[in-house]
């Protein structure tokens, strides 16, 4: 029996990274040794000693019971100290903040809280497609803001037509960027407040990779603009920083009402994060072991591995000051899907094509550096000899 799927799921494009996973699969079962550079998973473990208070926690059996969906004050606490420590920006932890099982979780639930059918949310194109794809399901429409090299990877406000500033509820913005790697500064997230202000928006800013950042540099949060708070919220995790991915642990900030509702949807659908992993969450955040300068470091060296080789080969690549992708622009003559297909073939590396991100990453490729020193070097080496 075949099953008629409700029109917003229909509308969905598949997901990019599903896509990835299967191509892996499928080059691996032809007995292909596959490195995967496509996917922005963290391959180092997470510290030892996160590990060890959760374990911790696993014995209690206070943790194995419903937790709260909101999240442990003790947990919101804990959140609302490392901001204040790392961005200067105070949070009253019980109306402020909110858990989440992963920022992903909260970003595609977010357009659910503010979106009617119809309703525009302004996306970032090429962005995270979670943005759009959680836009879709709430039955919302995404509506396309171009960022480019030319402007820093930045929208240009003047361009959004009246009507569709009018029309829109949410306006999703990203920095430290993925894929593209572009920063902000404290100047652009004004622009944002003054444009979120003029046609009554929410900024929702993706803030994921901040604390993975090279030479010195502290990527900001949206919230310690004067009125971010006003006008926006901010989605966070432990997910980078301590190589926590597969944990699902993450938060979002800032303007009570819009807190708030989403903490309203989300105790009607889940039953949030179990509690030893909270627990597990709050040593990465107040305990000093947790600094991601080595880390970092670690990163940094890749990043200029990746870097230096493309530019041996024949691209002109400035070094991005954070997050751990590289985004360069395809060869002459080739589209984003060619170019990846080649790659894939002919050196058995895993590279995404920026069309995933939207129709503005055409013409673009990305790579991750989550992959081990030794895997990144082999994997740059059969680039340079597929590509002689």
């Amino acid at each position: 029996m075949k099953f008629m799927e409700a029109e917003r799921v229909r509308n969905l494009p598949p997901y990019l990274f599903a896509r990835i996973e299967q191509l892996i699969e499928q080059k691996r079962a032809e007995g292909v040794d596959v490195i995967s550079l496509g996917i922005g998973d963290p391959d180092l473990p997470t510290p030892k000693f996160i590990i060890d208070a959760a374990a911790k926690e696993l014995y209690n059996p206070a943790n194995h019971q419903y937790p709260s969906s909101a999240g442990m004050l003790s947990y919101r606490e804990a959140v609302a100290s490392w901001y204040s420590r790392r961005f200067g920006v105070e949070l009253d932890p019980k109306r402020e903040i909110v858990s989440l099982i992963g920022s992903k979780e909260g970003i595609a639930h977010i357009p659910w809280c503010y979106c009617n059918p119809g309703d525009v949310v302004l996306v970032p194109d090429p962005g995270y497609p979670v943005y759009g794809q959680g836009t879709i399901l709430a039955g919302g429409l995404p509506f396309s803001l171009s960022v480019t090299p030319e402007r820093g990877y930045k929208p240009d406000f003047s361009t959004v037509p009246d009507d569709v500033a009018t029309k829109a509820k949410i306006l999703f913005i990203n920095y430290p960027n993925n894929p593209t790697g572009a920063t902000a500064d404290l100047d652009f997230f004004e622009e944002v407040v003054a444009f979120a202000r003029k046609y009554q928006l929410l900024v929702c800013h993706d803030a994921a990779y901040s604390e993975i950042a090279y030479e010195g540099y502290r990527p900001p949060s949206f919230l310690e603009t004067p009125g971010a708070k006003d006008v926006g919220i901010e989605f966070h995790s432990v997910s980078k920083a301590y190589n926590m991915t597969g944990w699902r642990v993450g938060w979002a900030v800032g303007n009570p009402d819009a807190v708030q509702a989403l903490g309203r949807l989300k105790t009607n659908i889940d039953s949030g994060v179990f509690q030893a992993v909270q627990y597990a969450a709050i040593h990465a955040l107040t305990n000093p072991q947790g600094d991601s300068a080595e880390l970092c470091a670690i990163y940094q060296a890749r990043r200029d591995l990746v870097v230096d080789t493309l530019n041996e080969i024949g691209w002109s690549l400035e070094k991005s000051k954070a997050t751990f992708y590289i985004w360069a622009p395809v060869p002459a003559g080739h589209t984003s899907a060619t170019f990846a297909e080649l790659v894939l073939d002919n050196a058995g590396v895993v590279i995404t094509p920026g069309t995933g991100y939207g129709a503005g990453g055409e013409g673009y490729f990305r790579i991750s550096l989550t992959v081990s020193n030794e895997r990144l070097r082999e994997a740059m080496e059969r680039l340079r000899r597929a590509l002689k």
